[in-house]
């Protein structure tokens, strides 16, 4: 049967439909996604891919490239289109595949009347508590039992690798924290202060940090460094496939609940996660050895980016907690590497 996934985005969603796309290959599927812009580069001749569809990106909408994107869908002839995301615009896609679109009933979605869109909804299991459960739990409408599969087919990318390797060289960085300070929504960000403090702890430790960043984050990178006084420095620019090969290198991996997090879970690396308004038990780590550090606001869990009650959370997580936590989660994991086999 022809698959369609519709995950437009954003990056942090994409990652966590991977295993669901391993898992439609292996059940015998041949699988197609349509995404936007900015998470593509994860999915640009994936093997395991059988067509990729770009749609525009949602704030940049034009006549023209989604009528474009129509006609892709529907020269695929898709036997089914999977609407992962819960929105409306998800479902419209699905529904302009001419597949079957198949997604969660209301109640599981975040756009609850676009379930009207679908040609079939189906219940989320009380057991898909984190959302790559909720990803693979879709599946169960085509008959595939995945639930717990924690494999995330990353395209490979040995120019990415190289590239990290020759940077880190140049800086003579061997140990090293990864802080991760920028994202998309204001309200699940740790200040830059906090993070300059951070650094400056950590480097007491013995270990150098390199603050991460993306489109229009770099003056965020640079406030910190500086503020740090030298414990810490700008990254060099990555794009996604890099940034990958980036977090494989790190000793530990500091971010809140974006993007450059969930990269960073899917290819094992250790990871501290700062959480505020949203719950890690459904966005966070799933590795139990990762650390979670998180002050919960009355309305948590709450996705609301603009919200009275949670607003300025996030600054009441002290920057010595989650230095303990990251120390601890480098110990662990070097401990781990030392044991005898």
């Amino acid at each position: 049967m022809r698959v369609l996934i519709v995950r437009l985005s954003a990056i942090g969603d994409v990652v966590h439909t991977l295993p669901a796309l391993l898992a439609l290959h292996r059940a015998g599927h041949e699988v197609g996604w349509v995404a936007e812009p900015a998470a593509r580069p994860l999915l640009q001749a994936h093997p395991l891919l059988a067509e990729l569809i770009a749609a525009p990106a949602a704030k940049a909408f034009a006549f023209g490239p989604a009528a474009e994107a129509v006609r892709a869908l529907r020269a695929g002839r898709w036997d089914v289109a999977l609407d992962f995301q819960g929105l409306w615009k998800s479902a419209a896609w699905a529904a302009l595949s001419g597949a079957r679109a198949i997604g969660f009933e209301s109640a599981a979605r975040r756009e609850p009347a676009s379930a009207l869109l679908l040609a079939e909804r189906h219940p989320l299991p009380a057991a898909a508590v984190h959302v790559v459960d909720k990803n693979l739990a879709l599946l169960g409408a085509l008959g595939i039992e995945a639930l717990g599969a924690r494999e995330f087919p990353l395209p490979a990318a040995p120019a990415a690798e190289a590239a990290v390797a020759e940077q880190l060289a140049v800086r003579r960085l061997g140990r090293f924290a990864l802080l991760n300070p920028g994202g998309g929504w204001a309200s699940k960000l740790w200040p830059a202060g906090h993070w300059a403090e951070l650094a400056r702890r950590l480097d007491a430790r013995g270990v150098p940090s390199l603050v991460a960043w993306g489109p229009g984050e770099r003056g965020l990178a640079d406030e910190i460094a500086a503020a740090s006084r030298g414990s810490a420095a700008p990254a060099f620019p990555t794009s996604l496939l890099e940034y990958v090969a980036l977090a494989r290198q790190a000793a530990v991996v500091v971010a809140a609940d974006t993007g450059p997090l969930h990269l960073a879970c899917a290819v094992g690396a250790p990871v501290v996660a700062l959480f505020g308004p949203t719950d890690p038990a459904r966005n966070g780590p799933f590795s139990p050895a990762d650390r979670v550090v998180r002050r919960v606001p009355p309305c948590a869990p709450c996705h609301r980016r603009d919200c009275p009650v949670h607003a300025g959370v996030m600054a009441t997580i002290p920057a010595d907690e989650v230095a303990e936590a990251t120390l601890a989660r480098i110990a662990r994991e070097e401990a781990l590497h030392a044991r005898p086999v």
